[in-house]
């Protein structure tokens, strides 16, 4: 096997330290994950961690944009296959059932947000990554109204906004109380499009 190079040797470092910060932030949270444990874990020294985040915080940061990432992935995928708009809205019911309420997931973006309310440079970060969310729902809608023919009755960044809001509070209502139902979030979806209006010669590609 060939002997890695020194950037090559760095990446990977890098990505193991990401990998395994991951998933102890998932699993213990922010506050009890130090960088000590990250290191420990994955297998390397403390130094190692400091030559490639600057700080605990930044390492946050960037497993919550590989989370992220996956997820927009996910829809992205959902959205590019085949089908009519019922199979459209099962996956996307399907995905919402499976991932809104991870308590993981959900538990480390609020204790995070919290933790770092007065920073306000991860209060930036933050706000671009929402407004990363709020596009990846707006691509969504603008596929849901372009296939369908259907103009929705508000503004289709306002109704990507609604969204995003209803599926943030349904995950963590879901994140307490597992057995809610994520059908709310395609019932939705279905109710704006019952309430347009055809767009003009439209070539709707999936049946309403």
């Amino acid at each position: 096997m060939a002997r890695l190079t020194r950037s090559e040797s760095q990446a990977r470092t890098r990505a193991d330290l990401l990998a395994t910060a991951r998933d102890l932030f998932l699993t213990d949270g922010y506050a009890v994950t130090s960088l000590e444990k990250v290191a420990e874990t994955a297998g390397y020294s403390k130094g190692a961690v400091y030559s490639n985040f600057r700080g605990k915080k930044e390492l946050c940061l960037e497993v919550l944009d590989l989370i992220h990432t996956t997820k927009f992935e996910e829809v992205a995928a959902l959205v590019a296959a085949d089908g009519d708009l019922d199979d459209l809205l099962g996956r996307i019911q399907g995905w919402a059932e499976r991932t809104l309420g991870d308590v993981g997931w959900t538990m480390l973006e609020f204790e995070f947000i919290a933790a770092c309310r007065h920073d306000p440079e991860v209060q930036a970060a933050l706000a671009s990554t929402l407004g990363m969310a709020h596009g990846m729902v707006l691509a969504l809608v603008n596929s849901l109204t372009a296939a369908t023919g259907i103009a929705l009755p508000l503004p289709p960044e306002d109704a990507a906004r609604s969204i995003l809001s209803l599926g943030v509070g349904l995950g963590i209502q879901r994140a307490i109380d597992p057995d809610i139902s994520a059908r709310i979030v395609t019932d939705n979806l279905r109710a704006l499009l019952h309430r347009g209006s055809p767009l003009p010669d439209s070539g709707a590609s999936i049946g309403a």
